[in-house]
């Protein structure tokens, strides 16, 4: 059985159950996703046909979101405005399982709202104006972090590190808890005593200014830091200790192979940072655990890839699929990893599933029985068409998951796009990958994943005469024939 991959930790040490926690701005985050193949005839323009809307928080918020997936226990002190936008995020981290300490805030909620088809961003709109608001800390904040296992600061350049009570409570913490700080070039710098600071090649060299050779022990100096670690990408990362020399950390061999979206990296390499030094390690080897990290994190698809369980409130994750129960709230990622802690057993299987029928019920029913828990895999409409026609799916997408999501063997439902589910596999690391019918394990492109991350491949019986293609045109030419 493999468990989270979680860095080595000193001899003796012993992992802490209090909390992680994140401090910073926070964004929430929105996908439009569709296709696009066709220009306007009002502008040269691209046209994007929107299939699903996909709502999660951002900056600090996506931190603490990484965060909830794998670790038990998390809080985020945050900015959040009481408006619309605001109660979504709030209502987003607190299904993800986050804690939310609100710091108060004048304007609006910022949000991002991008359009994307085919993987790729085709535009980018910003709407907000908040700001936090400078008031005495308050109590329940001070005690979250008097009280944390690790404090990850995601600055955003937004002010909440800013805050002169923020910033004096982070400085008495970061002398008995340790504290990593993410900065960025319109943020306020780091507070002195961080056991790490992680700007990016390019932020590192900012801070420089006019002394770009002297960076990075100007920047150990400046900030008063235990250690500063640039991160560069896919050549990985440089830790830089006083008077202990320079240590490069390399990216595992294939971790981000042909990643092309590494939005969220920074976050998902400080979180690991803040874990790994809570948990007992010295900085390099928290930093080689992080670089890890968000390399398997880039290559799973990034933040893009990163889904949220659908909230009682609100709008849905899934375009017209408000007021989903029970399967259809659960987070797929953040049911793995609390499966992997408990030393469980997690089956994926995946497929189209238009039309479901007996043959897909005791498909799921066995799968079900294999494991502690089952996570279904449902290919997009988009993807359902490029593998079937264009007369397909018959059922959306959001109804398919619906759909599934009402059977008692199954435990969460996530839809994917392509042809087959790498990308969310690789997040999932499921132990025993199911489907049906007369593959060959070798054969299907989604073994490797499965068998890299030390699951194994089961290939169950179909019954015959059930399927969905076949019920389908049953059904359609009986109509014809009426």
């Amino acid at each position: 059985m493999h468990g989270p991959r979680r860095c080595p930790i000193a001899a003796g040490s012993i992992v802490s159950t209090k909390p992680l926690v994140i401090v910073g701005d926070s964004i929430l985050d929105i996908d439009i996703l569709g296709s696009a193949s066709r220009l306007s005839p009002e502008a040269p323009v691209p046209v994007v046909d929107a299939e699903r809307l996909v709502q999660r928080p951002g900056g600090a918020g996506l931190a603490a979101l990484l965060a909830a997936r794998t670790e038990t226990a998390v809080v985020l002190i945050t900015g959040i405005a009481d408006d619309d936008a605001g109660r979504r995020l709030h209502d987003l981290l607190a299904a993800s399982g986050v804690r939310v300490l609100a710091l108060p805030m004048s304007g609006t909620t910022v949000s991002k709202i991008r359009i994307r088809a085919r993987g790729q961003s085709m535009l980018r709109v910003d709407r907000g104006d908040g700001a936090p608001i400078d008031r005495p800390v308050a109590a329940e904040v001070a005690d979250a972090l008097a009280g944390a296992r690790a404090i990850c600061v995601a600055d955003y350049g937004a002010g909440v590190t800013a805050l002169p009570a923020i910033r004096t409570a982070l400085t008495e913490a970061a002398r008995r808890i340790p504290t990593v700080w993410d900065p960025h070039p319109r943020g306020a710098p780091p507070i002195p005593g961080c056991a790490l600071v992680t700007p990016n090649h390019e932020e590192a060299q900012a801070f420089c200014g006019e002394s770009p050779g002297d960076g990075p022990e100007l920047l150990l100096q400046r900030w008063g830091a235990a250690a500063v670690c640039i991160t560069r990408g896919a050549q990985g990362a440089r830790v830089y200790l006083p008077q202990a020399g320079v240590h490069h950390i390399g990216v595992p061999q294939g971790a981000a192979a042909g990643a092309a979206d590494v939005c969220g990296a920074g976050d998902r390499f400080a979180v690991a940072a803040a874990v790994a030094l809570g948990d007992g390690a010295d900085a390099v080897t928290a930093v080689r655990a992080a670089v890890g990290d968000a390399a398997r994190f880039v290559s799973a698809g990034g933040a893009a890839s990163v889904s949220t369980p659908v909230s009682s409130k609100g709008s849905d994750v899934l375009a017209g699929a408000a007021g989903l129960e029970d399967a259809s709230t659960v987070d797929p990622v953040a049911l793995a990893a609390r499966l992997r802690r408990r030393g469980g057993t997690l089956v994926a299987t995946g497929g189209c599933f238009d039309l479901l029928h007996t043959g897909h019920i005791r498909l799921l029913r066995q799968a079900r029985e294999l494991g502690d828990a089952l996570i279904v895999l449902v290919n997009s409409d988009a993807s359902v068409r490029a593998l079937k026609g264009s007369g397909r799916p018959v059922m959306r997408d959001a109804d398919r998951a619906r759909v599934l999501a009402a059977l008692a063997c199954v435990d969460a439902v996530a839809i994917f796009d392509g042809p087959t589910p790498e990308r969310m596999l690789e997040d999932l690391r499921p132990d025993i990958w199911v489907k049906g019918g007369d593959y060959v394990a070798a054969d299907l492109p989604e073994a490797d994943v499965v068998y890299r991350h030390g699951g194994e491949v089961m290939i169950l019986p179909t019954v015959a005469g059930y399927s969905s293609s076949r019920l389908i045109a049953a059904a359609t030419s009986r109509r014809e024939h009426s």
